[in-house]
Protein backbone atom coordinates (compact mmCIF):
# COMPACT_ATOMS: atom_id res chain seq x y z
CA UNK A 1 0.00 0.00 0.00
CA UNK A 2 0.86 3.25 -0.90
CA UNK A 3 -0.49 7.04 -0.37
CA UNK A 4 0.26 10.46 -0.20
CA UNK A 5 -0.83 14.34 -0.55
CA UNK A 6 0.08 17.29 -1.73
CA UNK A 7 -0.01 20.50 -0.60
CA UNK A 8 0.29 23.87 -2.58
CA UNK A 9 1.89 27.23 -1.75
CA UNK A 10 -1.14 28.49 -0.26
CA UNK A 11 -1.45 25.57 1.97
CA UNK A 12 -4.46 24.22 0.26
CA UNK A 13 -4.98 20.34 -0.86
CA UNK A 14 -3.32 20.24 -4.39
CA UNK A 15 -3.35 16.33 -4.57
CA UNK A 16 -3.08 13.09 -3.59
CA UNK A 17 -2.57 9.12 -4.09
CA UNK A 18 -3.67 6.12 -2.86
CA UNK A 19 -2.67 2.55 -4.54
CA UNK A 20 -2.67 -1.05 -3.81
CA UNK A 21 -0.03 -3.65 -5.02
CA UNK A 22 -0.07 -7.34 -4.65
CA UNK A 23 2.80 -9.76 -5.59
CA UNK A 24 5.12 -7.16 -6.74
CA UNK A 25 2.51 -5.88 -9.17
CA UNK A 26 0.33 -2.61 -9.10
CA UNK A 27 -3.38 -3.82 -8.64
CA UNK A 28 -5.46 -0.78 -7.44
CA UNK A 29 -5.29 2.83 -7.56
CA UNK A 30 -8.10 4.96 -6.08
CA UNK A 31 -8.99 8.61 -7.91
CA UNK A 32 -10.30 10.74 -5.08
CA UNK A 33 -11.86 12.91 -7.53
CA UNK A 34 -14.12 10.85 -9.38
CA UNK A 35 -14.21 8.67 -6.39
CA UNK A 36 -13.55 5.90 -8.32
CA UNK A 37 -10.85 3.02 -8.06
CA UNK A 38 -8.88 1.66 -11.00
CA UNK A 39 -8.21 -1.96 -11.55
CA UNK A 40 -4.49 -2.28 -12.65
CA UNK A 41 -4.38 -5.94 -12.99
CA UNK A 42 -7.68 -8.51 -14.22
CA UNK A 43 -7.70 -9.67 -10.29
CA UNK A 44 -8.42 -6.37 -9.36
CA UNK A 45 -11.98 -6.18 -11.04
CA UNK A 46 -13.30 -8.11 -8.21
CA UNK A 47 -11.83 -5.53 -5.99
CA UNK A 48 -12.82 -2.63 -7.66
CA UNK A 49 -16.26 -3.42 -8.14
CA UNK A 50 -16.84 -4.15 -4.43
CA UNK A 51 -15.11 -1.14 -3.21
CA UNK A 52 -17.42 0.88 -5.47
CA UNK A 53 -21.11 -0.37 -4.69
CA UNK A 54 -19.85 0.68 -0.92
CA UNK A 55 -19.39 4.59 -1.45
CA UNK A 56 -18.12 5.14 2.15
CA UNK A 57 -15.16 3.38 1.54
CA UNK A 58 -14.23 6.21 -1.23
CA UNK A 59 -15.53 9.16 0.78
CA UNK A 60 -13.45 8.14 3.87
CA UNK A 61 -10.06 7.79 2.02
CA UNK A 62 -11.21 11.10 -0.28
CA UNK A 63 -11.94 12.50 3.36
CA UNK A 64 -8.18 11.13 4.79
CA UNK A 65 -5.79 12.36 1.68
CA UNK A 66 -7.51 16.29 1.87
CA UNK A 67 -7.99 16.37 5.90
CA UNK A 68 -6.11 14.03 7.84
CA UNK A 69 -2.73 13.81 5.72
CA UNK A 70 -2.62 17.18 4.90
CA UNK A 71 -2.25 18.04 8.53
CA UNK A 72 0.18 15.60 9.13
CA UNK A 73 2.18 17.35 5.99
CA UNK A 74 2.07 20.33 7.25
CA UNK A 75 3.33 19.15 10.72
CA UNK A 76 6.02 17.24 9.05
CA UNK A 77 7.74 20.44 7.15
CA UNK A 78 6.73 22.37 9.93
CA UNK A 79 8.99 20.03 12.08
CA UNK A 80 12.00 20.06 8.77
CA UNK A 81 11.43 23.91 7.86
CA UNK A 82 14.57 24.69 8.44
CA UNK A 83 16.59 21.92 6.59
CA UNK A 84 14.16 21.83 4.28
CA UNK A 85 14.70 25.70 3.13
CA UNK A 86 18.53 25.16 3.49
CA UNK A 87 20.13 26.78 0.10
CA UNK A 88 23.23 24.33 -0.95
CA UNK A 89 25.03 26.04 -3.84
CA UNK A 90 25.09 23.01 -6.25
CA UNK A 91 28.40 21.12 -8.12
CA UNK A 92 28.43 22.36 -11.84
CA UNK A 93 31.07 20.99 -14.19
CA UNK A 94 31.05 21.43 -17.87
CA UNK A 95 32.46 18.36 -19.39
CA UNK A 96 33.14 17.91 -23.37
CA UNK A 97 32.62 14.84 -25.62
CA UNK A 98 34.46 14.63 -28.88
CA UNK A 99 32.18 14.23 -32.32
CA UNK A 100 32.70 13.96 -35.74
CA UNK A 101 33.70 17.29 -38.57
CA UNK A 102 35.10 19.00 -36.02
CA UNK A 103 31.67 18.52 -34.12
CA UNK A 104 31.68 18.18 -30.44
CA UNK A 105 29.21 18.13 -27.39
CA UNK A 106 29.42 20.52 -24.54
CA UNK A 107 27.57 18.83 -21.41
CA UNK A 108 26.81 21.28 -18.09
CA UNK A 109 26.01 18.74 -15.14
CA UNK A 110 24.22 20.68 -12.15
CA UNK A 111 24.34 18.40 -8.86
CA UNK A 112 23.56 18.64 -5.14
CA UNK A 113 21.06 21.01 -5.17
CA UNK A 114 17.24 20.75 -3.82
CA UNK A 115 14.98 19.59 -5.78
CA UNK A 116 11.67 21.42 -6.13
CA UNK A 117 9.71 18.64 -6.04
CA UNK A 118 11.44 16.19 -3.05
CA UNK A 119 13.13 17.12 0.18
CA UNK A 120 16.76 17.46 0.03
CA UNK A 121 19.29 17.08 -3.03
CA UNK A 122 17.97 16.52 -6.40
CA UNK A 123 19.72 13.97 -9.52
CA UNK A 124 22.20 15.76 -11.44
CA UNK A 125 20.94 17.90 -14.31
CA UNK A 126 22.03 17.64 -17.58
CA UNK A 127 22.30 19.90 -20.52
CA UNK A 128 24.17 19.62 -23.71
CA UNK A 129 24.53 21.29 -26.67
CA UNK A 130 26.81 20.81 -30.58
CA UNK A 131 29.42 22.98 -30.71
CA UNK A 132 31.77 23.58 -33.25
CA UNK A 133 35.47 22.34 -31.84
CA UNK A 134 37.17 25.92 -32.42
CA UNK A 135 34.28 28.18 -30.92
CA UNK A 136 33.85 26.14 -27.89
CA UNK A 137 35.02 29.15 -26.04
CA UNK A 138 31.72 31.23 -26.95
CA UNK A 139 29.54 28.98 -24.92
CA UNK A 140 28.86 29.28 -20.67
CA UNK A 141 26.82 27.19 -18.89
CA UNK A 142 24.40 29.64 -16.64
CA UNK A 143 23.36 28.46 -13.69
CA UNK A 144 21.19 30.05 -11.17
CA UNK A 145 20.29 29.08 -7.55
CA UNK A 146 18.89 30.57 -4.43
CA UNK A 147 22.21 29.67 -2.74
CA UNK A 148 23.97 31.94 -5.46
CA UNK A 149 23.72 35.81 -5.54
CA UNK A 150 23.48 36.16 -8.95
CA UNK A 151 23.15 33.88 -12.03
CA UNK A 152 26.99 32.16 -12.65
CA UNK A 153 28.52 31.15 -15.95
CA UNK A 154 30.48 27.93 -15.97
CA UNK A 155 33.25 27.30 -19.11
CA UNK A 156 34.53 24.02 -20.22
CA UNK A 157 38.11 23.79 -18.88
CA UNK A 158 40.54 21.70 -20.86
CA UNK A 159 42.11 19.40 -18.02
CA UNK A 160 45.93 19.08 -17.02
CA UNK A 161 47.89 16.41 -19.04
CA UNK A 162 49.21 13.42 -17.22
CA UNK A 163 52.64 15.17 -17.41
CA UNK A 164 52.24 18.04 -15.72
CA UNK A 165 50.12 16.13 -13.01
CA UNK A 166 53.07 13.80 -12.70
CA UNK A 167 55.39 16.36 -12.04
CA UNK A 168 53.48 18.43 -9.85
CA UNK A 169 53.12 14.88 -7.40
CA UNK A 170 57.02 14.75 -8.01
CA UNK A 171 57.65 18.49 -6.75
CA UNK A 172 55.18 18.28 -3.54
CA UNK A 173 57.59 15.15 -2.84
CA UNK A 174 60.73 16.53 -3.39
CA UNK A 175 59.63 19.46 -1.63
CA UNK A 176 58.34 17.86 1.43
CA UNK A 177 61.58 15.45 1.62
CA UNK A 178 63.80 18.94 1.18
CA UNK A 179 61.48 20.49 4.46
CA UNK A 180 61.99 16.80 6.38
CA UNK A 181 65.96 17.39 5.42
CA UNK A 182 66.42 20.46 6.87
CA UNK A 183 64.36 19.66 10.33
CA UNK A 184 66.48 16.47 10.89
CA UNK A 185 69.54 18.81 10.41
CA UNK A 186 68.49 21.55 12.55
CA UNK A 187 67.58 18.73 15.31
CA UNK A 188 70.80 17.18 15.08
CA UNK A 189 72.56 20.66 15.50
CA UNK A 190 70.79 20.98 18.65
CA UNK A 191 71.02 17.73 19.71
CA UNK A 192 75.04 18.32 19.37
CA UNK A 193 74.98 22.04 20.89
CA UNK A 194 73.50 20.59 23.89
CA UNK A 195 75.97 17.16 24.24
CA UNK A 196 78.80 19.40 24.24
CA UNK A 197 77.60 22.10 27.10
CA UNK A 198 76.80 18.92 29.47
CA UNK A 199 80.03 18.74 32.31
CA UNK A 200 79.66 16.26 34.79
CA UNK A 201 79.24 16.47 38.18
CA UNK A 202 83.01 16.25 39.84
CA UNK A 203 83.07 12.95 41.80
CA UNK A 204 84.59 13.45 45.49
Amino acid sequence: MMYGCQVGLDGLPSGGHYQYAYDGRDFLAFDKETRTWTALTPPAQVTKWNWESEKSIAERWKAYLEEICVEWLQRYLNYGHEALLRAEAPAVKVAQKAGYDGRETLICRVARFPHPKGNGAGPTAPGSCGVDSQERDRYRCQVAHDSLPEPQDFTWVEPASNLALILGILGAVLAALILLGAMVIIYRKKYRHAEAGYKPTAGE
